[in-house]
């Protein structure tokens, strides 16, 4: 061979796009550990009811969170899984945007609902969501990603949705953790819940909102971290809307006197997820599929 051939080889070969994602190593197996951890998990918390021995209402709700995960997150997982290993640069996003949502949910279930038999699946079921979290995020190619993001990605549009959706959920935990802080009963909010505090706030005043908001900054700047949280965290947040319209669903089928949950809710997280279809929309389709 020339040396001539063997250049025009070379440079044909660096101009060839490399895969933002391997078709193997430890996120894949972490993340089929997470889906068996899930199914083993959710199947009895939704099936059984002798498992949970919280208020009715609460049981109703982690009834409707283990369907979701069953029936739409596992699912989901898989496709995307599948996906990504063929080279699939959305279903990336979205494999990191429903870890992350099974993540959240595994530490409602082992915060949220009283210790019973199924202790040790939910730790599974958390800790293989943070490891194949930590997996994903070790194995893509950062810069090949950036070089996936088409220039026409609405970035302003969906950070401004972002800081939208962190600012009202912002107020509404505030309004009403900050009366509760200086009444007589300060824990007056969690009646006939069962809770000693409440997870939700936990995550979300600690981690959630905060990544989301810095995320936003970042994706206005067009930084690749910007477009992997926000891609991922939006469709985490419809997950999680259909997961929430459920939840309060089966609770409030499972104790229609309680204010905890009820049919309106339902409907308004169902809209919400509607919503935030379209922001996700936006983001993926300028994204290169390969």
């Amino acid at each position: 061979m020339s040396g001539i051939d063997y250049w025009q080889m070379e440079k044909h070969a660096d101009t060839r796009p490399r895969r933002v994602f391997p078709p193997d190593g430890p996120a894949y197996w972490l993340g089929s550990g997470l889906m068996l951890a899930a199914v083993a998990a959710g199947f009895p918390t939704f099936l059984d009811p002798g498992i949970l021995t919280g208020p009715a209402v609460m049981n109703g709700s982690a009834r409707g969170t283990a369907l979701v995960v069953l029936t739409v997150a596992v699912p989901i997982l898989a496709l995307c899984m599948y996906l990504t290993r063929r080279g699939n640069v959305r279903a990336l996003i979205g494999w990191l945007g429903v870890t992350a949502y099974l993540l959240y949910n595994a530490l409602m279930f082992v915060f949220a609902t009283p210790f019973n038999q199924l202790f040790l699946l939910y730790i599974a079921m958390l800790s293989l969501a943070i490891f194949s979290l930590i997996a994903i995020l070790a194995q893509l190619d950062h810069r090949q990603l950036r070089k996936r993001i088409l220039p026409g990605m609405p970035v302003r549009g969906i950070a401004i949705y972002v800081w939208v959706i962190v600012a009202l959920n912002l107020i509404a935990w505030l309004a009403t953790i900050v009366p509760a802080m200086f009444a007589q009963t300060p824990a007056a909010f969690l009646e006939e819940t069962g809770l000693t505090t409440n997870p939700v706030y936990v995550q979300d005043l600690s981690f959630w909102l905060l990544l989301m908001a810095v995320a936003g900054v970042w994706l206005w700047r067009r930084k690749v971290w910007g477009y992997l949280i926000a891609g991922s965290v939006l469709a985490m947040w419809v997950l999680e809307s259909v997961s929430i319209a459920a939840d309060q669903w089966f609770g409030h089928m499972a104790d229609p006197a309680s204010p905890i949950a009820s049919v309106n809710m339902a409907w308004a997280f169902t809209y919400l997820a509607i919503v935030g279809i379209v922001p996700l929309f936006y983001f993926l389709r300028n994204v290169e599929a390969q």
